[in-house]
């Protein structure tokens, strides 16, 4: 080959390379452009408030319900209560906190609980670094004070017994073990709420969470031996001496010592006798839930049985089988039965809705959630029928608002939503007597029936009193 056709080898050879290099290069560039990290969007510090709810057709607006010349004035009373409500049911606390990416920050993220003014040591506190000449980390709060052991003399502590403690040390270890003795104390005595711990380290910052609660002392129920010891069964009874006498009878026949406690607002009251039978007479016609929580205040077993006084047991009224499903779901707080077929569940739909309008509640008729585990025949639900087992406690926290006198039944529920625990069983039915002569009385009948102004009450009370913009019954 010759010398002019080896130069334009070469040439060529030079060319293709740089051809190749080049391509090479655009190949990189575009790599570390794409790998790069994109740049992070600002992380919000709270969930958004929620919207406006929609009161569609079916909905009874309650605004609309309201006497005009006081509508403003309520709303002013509503909005105060509301404020006051959510000081003493929110908590710094329900702020989001997000755990930053790669962070040599080690700390507890949940299950740091304090008592109020007490010393506590911060658990998990640690720092992961490379090799410094030195480390420093700054810790603060705002709801308390910070304090840690006198240091050694490799390191530095400023701020012990304050808000903001700072730790300096050129050993990673001597930090490390600084901070597993740092210690946290609330300045201010509250029996719960909570504080937000910020924790940094050069440019990287984390928050975690501390509760501060009072520890409560448990209020346990002597189970006993057998149902008497375990449940009491309470009734309010108003104008139907007959038919109280007949359930009475009926829980006799099969349960011959369980305590009947009675609640009674009768006008004229007839002396009811037997044996773990106490019955309370109040003044004449003070109402449903009045006798209700008259009734309820006076049991001292673990559970109460609630029946109306026109029920009747039969021998599908077995409360042991109520019982057994609650000590196996502790958590439950309300299990009802059915009567002569009719469970009459429900589910409780609410949407928290704006400030200043309330919020909308629809009470779904047969709406009902999942099988309880273990129990193919009961269901947990928002509401029961008017034939439940429930725990004492439960239910006297809760409450049966004495406001309502002659229609209640589910504002039990919807006042314990989000605390009740509810679930409804087929497989336990009381009975129903059949209806009387006395239920044609003029007198019975009128407190049976009331008039239009008592349902208008009590979507006075929905507005004001659960912070409500419109109800629906379905």
């Amino acid at each position: 080959m010759g010398v002019l056709s080896r130069a334009r080898l070469l040439v060529v050879a030079v060319v293709c390379v740089t051809i190749l290099l080049s391509f090479y290069s655009v190949i990189l560039t575009h790599k570390e452009v794409s790998t790069a990290p994109s740049q992070r969007s600002p992380l919000p510090s709270h969930l958004p408030s929620p919207g406006p709810c929609n009161c569609t057709k079916g909905y009874a607006i309650l605004k609309d319900h309201l006497p005009k010349e006081k509508y403003e004035e309520l709303v002013k009373r509503r909005a105060k209560e509301f404020q006051q409500h959510k000081a003493r049911t929110s908590s710094v606390l329900s702020r989001l906190l997000f755990a930053v990416a790669n962070s040599p920050l080690q700390y507890p993220i949940q299950g740091y609980t304090v008592r109020p003014l007490t010393s506590t040591l911060i658990p998990g506190l640690e720092l992961h670094a490379g090799k410094r000449s030195s480390y420093k980390v700054l810790l603060s709060v705002s709801k308390g004070i910070l304090t840690t052991e006198i240091p050694a003399e490799e390191a530095t502590v400023k701020g012990a017994g304050e808000a903001v403690l700072i730790i300096e040390s050129s050993s990673l270890g001597i930090l490390n073990h600084l901070l597993a003795k740092v210690s946290y104390a609330s300045t201010v005595y509250h029996i719960n709420t909570g504080d937000l711990a910020s924790f940094q380290f050069e440019n990287h910052k984390a928050v975690f969470p501390i509760a501060i609660k009072q520890p409560h002392l448990p209020v346990l129920y002597d189970m006993g031996t057998n149902i008497n010891s375990q449940v009491t069964i309470t009734t309010k009874t108003f104008l139907r001496y007959s038919e109280l006498k007949v359930l009475l009878n009926s829980i006799r026949h099969f349960y011959s010592k369980i305590k009947v406690i009675i609640a009674d607002d009768s006008f004229e009251p007839e002396h009811i006798t037997g044996e773990n039978i106490q019955q309370y007479i109040m003044p004449p016609a003070q109402g449903w839930f009045a006798g209700r929580n008259l009734a309820v205040s006076q049991v001292t077993t673990k559970y109460f049985l609630w029946v109306d006084d026109d029920f009747v047991f039969t021998e599908k009224t077995k409360i042991e089988k109520l019982v057994e499903v609650m000590e196996a779901n502790p958590e439950l707080d309300v299990i009802g039965g059915s009567v002569q077929g009719n469970r009459f569940y429900f589910s409780l739909v609410y949407e928290e809705g704006e400030e200043m309008d309330g919020g909308c509640l629809y009470r779904k008729s047969h709406g009902k959630f999942h099988s309880l585990p273990g129990y193919p025949q009961c269901f947990l639900a928002s509401g029961v029928v008017n034939f439940f087992l429930a725990r004492t406690d439960a239910a006297q926290k809760v409450g049966f608002d004495p406001q309502l006198q002659r229609t209640a039944h589910s504002e039990f529920f919807m006042d314990g939503l989000g605390s009740l625990l509810v679930a409804t069983c087929d497989d336990v039915v009381v009975g129903h007597q059949q209806k009387t002569d006395k239920d044609t009385d003029s007198r019975y009948k009128k407190f049976r029936n009331p008039e239009r102004s008592v349902n208008e009450f009590k979507l006075e009370l929905h507005f004001f009193k659960n912070h409500l913009k419109c109800i629906r019954y379905g």
